[in-house]
């Protein structure tokens, strides 16, 4: 039995998807998402590279004792 999104998603689908969501939240709404949206994902983004910088200043710290 094969699952059905195992081909990939085409064009067909992602309207469909598009337009439930614009029916479910309307046109005002969808914006203030993807706003939202925006800002989690620039925050994650943030965090990886906070994380990432501290791990490299640990490093540097241990080289030179």
């Amino acid at each position: 039995m094969k699952l059905l999104f195992i081909g990939g998603i085409g064009m067909t689908e992602i309207l469909i998807i598009a337009l439930i969501v614009l029916l479910l939240f309307g046109g005002k709404k969808i914006p203030e998402l993807m706003k939202g949206l925006g800002k989690g994902v620039r925050s994650f983004k943030d965090g990886i590279n906070n994380i990432a910088d501290e791990e490299s200043d640990t490093k540097e710290e241990s080289k030179k004792e």
